[in-house]
């Protein structure tokens, strides 16, 4: 995986001795990071809607909910998933939900990097490298210097732009096209003829929009292939 960014892993299994197994081989593999580890399926999806993580490694059979329920609940969320079971007759359901891999318990280190190197070609693909760079933004009478990284989304209002910033807004006078042309593609979007995200300030996908800092954006029919593509939304 080219991307030096870390994958962002969550392991949910109502066992404990589980969760503690899979956590310590997420903890030795490179690239990988571990944000949470839970006997609750309520308390992962939860972490999950808030576009907190990129990777799942999810047990099926649990009393709370079934990871084919949970699967269901996140279908539209960017979030990969491994399965990870003691009974094989589930794989076949399983993979109806495009999960990366199946691991069967108990789980050797080896097998668990199999999987690993799935995931890395999957995810790796979907995430943006840090962008580094900034625009120069004239509102008024005053330019301002504009980080990338800041950027959540931009919103076009005729002749007009709206930057919604981690610090705030900023109105601009300059064309969508422009701007578009100026943003590094590894990292920004354009998802309606009104819309541009910031790719990794996305929490989370719902029906025909994505949700970045609670608001909701619609994507256009003219852009699904492309969110499809580029971010792995089916």
């Amino acid at each position: 995986m080219e991307n030096k960014q870390l994958i962002r892993c969550v392991v949910v299994d109502d066992e404990h001795p589980a969760t503690r197994l899979l956590s310590g081989y997420i903890k030795r593999t490179p690239g990988l990071e571990l944000i949470l580890q839970t006997t609750s399926a309520l308390e992962a999806l939860g972490s999950i809607t808030k576009g907190s993580a990129d990777l799942l490694l999810l047990d099926i059979q649990m009393p709370e909910m079934t990871g084919i329920e949970m699967m269901e609940l996140l279908k539209n969320n960017q979030a990969k998933v491994i399965l990870t079971t003691a009974y094989m007759e589930y794989a076949l359901e399983g993979y109806k939900y495009d999960v990366i891999d199946y691991l069967l318990k108990p789980i050797t280190f080896d097998r668990f990097l199999v999987a690993v190197a799935k995931a890395k070609q999957r995810i790796g693909a979907l995430l943006p490298q840090q962008c580094s760079g900034y625009l120069l933004l004239r509102t008024e009478y005053k330019i301002y210097k504009t980080d990338f990284s800041t950027i959540l989304y931009i919103e076009g209002l005729g002749d007009y732009l709206i930057f919604y910033l981690t610090t705030g807004k900023l109105l601009t006078l300059e064309r969508m096209k422009n701007i578009e042309q100026a943003l590094p593609g590894k990292c920004f979007l354009r998802v309606h003829k009104s819309y541009i995200v910031n790719i990794r300030k996305i929490d989370y996908f719902e029906k025909c929009k994505v949700v970045i800092a609670g608001q909701h954006l619609p994507v256009g029919d003219t852009y699904k292939n492309a969110v499809k593509q580029k971010l792995g939304w089916y």
